[in-house]
């Protein structure tokens, strides 16, 4: 979907997205390979890598590398957070569903699905 900015005044987040504001690189991976500073925030860096493991999240909205979403809603299940939400790319758009939790040490672990016992961890990268 091309290179999305995180930068100006974005919608509150809902209470349950609080904690995840900002940009996500996977565990193990270098923030300044996926993300440049823009403005007030980060935005994926030129030429935009397609298949980086990164998203940023702005009030309501999440943004990858190929496509951007809104957050439709959220409950918590079991301890892990359950977003439905509205995408949309160059080509389509579709619902999505995406469950995550974030964990004591800063990072957010994704999970495959609500069977996934252990998920994928991602960390949070600063915009310096």
């Amino acid at each position: 979907m091309g290179s999305l900015l995180m930068a100006g005044a974005a919608p509150a987040a809902p209470a349950g997205l609080s904690g995840y504001q900002g940009a996500w690189v996977l565990a193990g991976r270098d923030c300044a390979e996926v993300y440049s500073a823009a403005g007030r925030g980060l935005s994926f860096r030129k030429p935009v890598d397609l298949f980086a493991p990164a998203f940023i999240i702005s009030g309501q909205r999440i943004r990858t590398p190929m496509a951007s979403c809104r957050v439709r809603s959220i409950r918590t299940v079991d301890g892990r957070d359950h977003l439905d939400l509205d995408c949309a790319n160059a080509v389509a758009s579709n619902d999505v569903r995406v469950i995550m939790t974030p964990a004591k040490d800063g990072t957010l672990t994704r999970y495959y699905s609500e069977q996934d016992p252990t998920g994928i961890a991602y960390r949070r990268c600063s915009e310096r």
